[in-house]
């Protein structure tokens, strides 16, 4: 799979450049923080599920039901897609082949 190929909707787009792609982990209270202008809590907690059930991005507990235990899980982007994301972040034109052909 290719950048190209994954379609990521705005809110999606915000928190994985909120979570960043180094290794790090975020907490859910510093997520929310980050993100606190763009999406309400219940946008978050749902946008991330999604983004884990795409197995996008990976955290140390697999369900949440409020923003309690949001607060606490640890989220990363998943390194495995880390690239494919990150191009699907900012695509860049691939150098068109060339329509010359070499004849003998």
């Amino acid at each position: 799979m290719s950048g190209r190929e994954i379609n990521l909707d705005g809110g999606e787009i915000s928190v994985i450049k909120a979570l960043g792609f180094g290794s790090a982990e975020v907490n859910g209270e510093d997520l929310m923080t980050r993100l606190g202008g763009d999406l309400v809590p219940a946008e978050i907690m749902d946008t991330l599920k999604g983004l884990m059930a795409m197995g996008y991005v990976e955290a140390d507990k697999s369900s949440f039901y409020n923003t309690d235990e949001f607060r606490v899980i640890h989220f990363r982007v998943n390194s495995g897609y880390g690239k494919d994301l990150r191009e699907a972040l900012s695509p860049q034109q691939k150098p068109k082949k060339s329509k010359r052909v070499r004849r003998e």
